[in-house]
C-alpha cells in the first residue's frame, strides 16, 4: 500500500473502532487494565500507529469468533506479577502495564470453541529498545517450565551466544529468586531442568549451527532480536519440531535494525498484511510499534506512539537527549531510528557539498561597510570552536556574467585554554597562527565578549538566528542590551532545515554565492554529509562524532533568516 492508502486505512480503522462498545464485553473481569488500554487506543487514535489499531480491531474480531478464557489470562498476569525481575534497584516485582495485559490476553486467552486448543501459536512483539522485553519473555519461559506440558521444552534463541545469554541469564535469576535453595530446578550455563516428580521439562539457550540440532520437541521458542538474523535456520529448526504439541508457541520479540534485506523484513511485511486483511491467518498475534508514514521523527507525539512504555520503563528526556545527539551524527541517527523509533534503516548518508566547490567560490569582498545582513550563530558548550556567519544579500551583484546575490563571511572562535588539550590542536594552532580561528580568553566561550564583537561589525544586522537549545545564556546578553526584537530561534530539525538546505545547494551549484576566504569553512562543508528522515526532509550532519560542521550549519541558518525576516 502507498502512503495515501495507509493514511486512509488508519482513518477508516479509527472510525470502525469508535463504533465498538467496549463495556459490553465485560473485559474488566479479566483485568481492569485491559479495557483501559482498548479505550485509550479507541479514544486517542493519533497516539497509536496504524498497526497497533489494527491489532485492537483484530482482538474484538476474535472476541466475536473464538472462546475467550478470562481465567487463563488472569493466571498468567498473576504469575508475571509474582516473579521478581532484575531492576535498577535490585530484584523487584513488576506490575503489568495495560499494553502488556493486552499482549497476554491475545496470546493466552483465545481458544477454539469447545476445545483446549489455543488459537495463537505464533506471536510477534515488534517494540523499541527499553520496552522491557526481557522480563516479558522470561515470564513466558517460566510459565512453560512450571505449567506447560510435563515434558515441555523451551528454547531461547538468538543471533549470538552472548545475546542468548542475556535472556537466559534473566531466566536463571528469576528462578533462583523463586527457588532459593534450588530444590525444584537444576541450573547450568545453557540448560535449566525442572526436578519435579513426573516432570521432565527444561529450558535451553541456543545460538549455534542449526544443522547440528536434532531430536527437538519444542513447546516454546523465543527468538530475541530476530530482525538482525541473516538466516531463519535456527528458528525454522525449532518451529518445525513443534508438530507434536497441542499448544506450542513461537514468539519473536525484536527491535528494528539496519538489515533491510534480512528475512525478518519479509516476515514483518507478512504480519502487516494479515493485520490489513490482505492475508488470513488466525494463529498469528502481532503487536507492532512504529511511526505512521506521515510522522516526524523529532515529534514527541511520535515517540509516545512508538514507545508504549514511555514514562514507565524509559523517560521522555532520554528520548529528547538521544534525539539532540542524533541530529549531528550519522551513526547516532541510525541508532536512534533503529532502536528508539523502531524503523529499519540503511546507510543513505551521502556527500553534500564538496569542499573544493567552497574553495572555488572563495572571494574577498570589500566595501561591505553599512551593508545589510543577517547573522547566524552555532555555539560550542566549552571545548571546541563556535561559528558566526554574516550572510549578505546583494541584489545587483554579478560575477563573470552570472547573477551572484549572496556573500557569506563566517568567523570562528575558540577558548584559548582548550586549544592545547584538543585532539585537533595542531590543526587549530595553524588556523590560529594564520588568523582564521580567533581565540577568546578563558576555558569557555565568553558570551558577552562574543555578543559585543558581533555588534561591533560595521554592518546593518537585521536579525540574529540561534539554536534555542544551546543559546540560553548567550541570549540573556542581547536581551540585557535591548536587542531582543532581532533574535530568531531556529529549530535544528530536519523539517525546519530542508527547504533552506535546498536554497543553499541551488545558490552554491549555480555559482550564485561566494564565501569569504577561510579554510575552516571548506573544512566544515567537507565534514557535512546529507541525511534524510522518513519524510524525505534533508539536513547535513556529521558522519563521525569528532567532525566539525558548524560553518555549514550557520550558513544554512543564514538562508533561513533570509527567507523568514525582512532584510531591506
Amino acid at each position: 500500500m502507498d502512503k495515501e492508502e495507509l493514511i486512509e486505512l488508519k482513518h477508516k480503522t479509527a472510525e470502525q473502532l469508535k463504533q465498538i462498545d467496549v463495556g459490553k464485553y465485560g473485559l474488566d473481569e479479566t483485568d481492569e487494565r485491559l479495557p483501559i488500554y482498548l479505550n485509550e487506543c479507541i479514544g486517542n487514535p493519533t497516539r497509536h500507529n496504524l498497526y497497533e489499531l489494527l491489532s485492537v480491531k483484530r482482538f474484538f474480531d476474535f472476541l466475536n469468533k473464538f472462546e475467550f478464557r478470562t481465567g487463563k489470562v488472569r493466571e498468567f498476569v498473576t504469575l508475571f506479577e509474582y516473579l521478581k525481575f532484575s531492576g535498577t534497584k535490585g530484584s523487584t516485582r513488576i506490575n503489568a502495564t495495560p499494553v502488556q495485559v493486552f499482549q497476554f490476553a491475545n496470546i493466552k486467552g483465545f481458544y477454539y470453541p469447545g476445545t483446549d486448543k489455543k488459537v495463537i501459536n505464533d506471536a510477534l512483539l515488534f517494540v523499541p529498545r527499553k520496552f522491557g522485553k526481557t522480563t516479558e519473555v522470561a515470564a513466558f519461559m517460566v510459565d512453560d517450565l512450571l505449567f506447560g506440558d510435563t515434558n515441555s521444552q523451551a528454547f531461547a534463541g538468538a543471533n549470538s551466544y552472548e545475546q542468548a545469554q542475556i535472556l537466559f541469564g534473566e531466566l536463571k535469576n528469576v528462578l533462583k529468586r523463586l527457588d532459593k535453595k534450588l530444590k525444584r530446578f537444576k541450573i547450568n550455563r545453557e540448560k535449566i531442568t525442572h526436578l519435579g516428580v513426573n516432570r521432565t521439562s527444561f529450558a535451553r539457550c541456543l545460538a549455534s549451527d542449526a544443522s547440528k540440532l536434532d531430536g527437538l520437541n519444542a513447546s516454546l521458542g523465543i527468538y530475541d532480536e530476530l530482525s538482525q538474523a541473516t538466516s531463519f535456520a535456527l528458528k525454522n529448526v525449532i518451529d518445525s519440531s513443534m508438530g507434536a504439541r497441542e499448544n506450542p508457541l513461537s514468539m519473536a520479540i525484536t527491535t528494528a535494525s539496519d538489515k533491510r534485506d534480512s528475512p525478518f523484513v519479509d516476515l514483518l511485511n507478512y504480519y502487516k498484511s494479515i493485520l490489513r486483511g490482505e492475508n488470513e491467518n488466525d494463529n498469528i498475534f502481532a503487536h507492532i510499534f512504529e511511526p505512521d508514514v506521515d510522522d516526524e521523527e523529532g515529534d514527541v507525539n511520535t515517540w509516545y506512539k512508538v514507545q508504549p512504555h514511555l514514562g514507565v520503563t524509559v523517560f521522555e528526556d532520554f528520548y529528547h537527549r538521544k534525539w539532540l545527539i542524533a541530529q549531528s551524527n550519522g551513526d547516532e541517527m541510525k541508532e536512534f531510528r533503529n532502536k528508539l523509533l523502531n524503523v529499519f534503516t540503511k546507510n543513505e548518508i551521502k556527500e553534500w557539498i564538496n569542499p573544493a566547490k567552497i574553495e572555488e567560490l572563495t572571494y574577498k569582498h570589500t566595501g561591505l561597510n553599512g551593508a545589510r545582513c543577517v547573522v547566524a550563530v552555532d555555539l560550542s558548550v566549552c571545548d571546541d570552536f563556535s561559528a558566526v556567519t554574516y550572510l549578505f544579500h546583494l541584489p545587483e551583484r554579478y560575477r563573470s556574467g552570472i547573477y551572484c546575490p549572496f556573500h557569506s563571511i563566517t568567523e570562528y572562535f575558540i577558548p584559548e585554554e582548550v586549544v592545547n588539550k584538543h585532539p585537533n590542536r595542531e590543526l587549530y594552532k595553524k588556523w590560529i597562527a594564520d588568523g582564521h580561528l580567533r581565540t577568546i580568553k578563558g576555558s569557555v566561550i565568553d558570551y558577552e565578549w562574543l555578543a559585543n564583537d558581533i555588534l561591533e561589525h560595521p554592518y546593518v544586522i537585521k536579525g540574529l538566528g540561534y539554536d534555542p537549545y544551546k543559546s540560553k545564556d548567550f541570549l540573556k546578553i542581547f536581551v540585557a542590551m535591548g536587542k531582543e526584537a532581532f533574535l530568531y530561534p531556529i529549530k535544528q530539525t530536519y523539517g525546519e532545515f530542508t527547504s533552506y538546505v535546498e536554497s543553499m545547494e541551488i545558490a552554491v551549484h549555480n555559482n550564485q554565492m561566494t564565501f569569504d576566504p577561510n579554510p575552516i569553512t571548506a573544512y566544515c562543508f567537507g565534514n557535512a554529509v546529507i541525511d534524510e528522515d522518513r519524510l524525505e526532509n534533508r539536513k547535513p550532519i556529521k558522519e563521525n562524532p569528532n567532525d566539525k560542521i558548524d560553518g555549514a550549519i550557520t550558513n544554512i541558518m543564514g538562508f533561513w533568516m533570509m527567507n523568514n525576516i525582512k532584510t531591506n
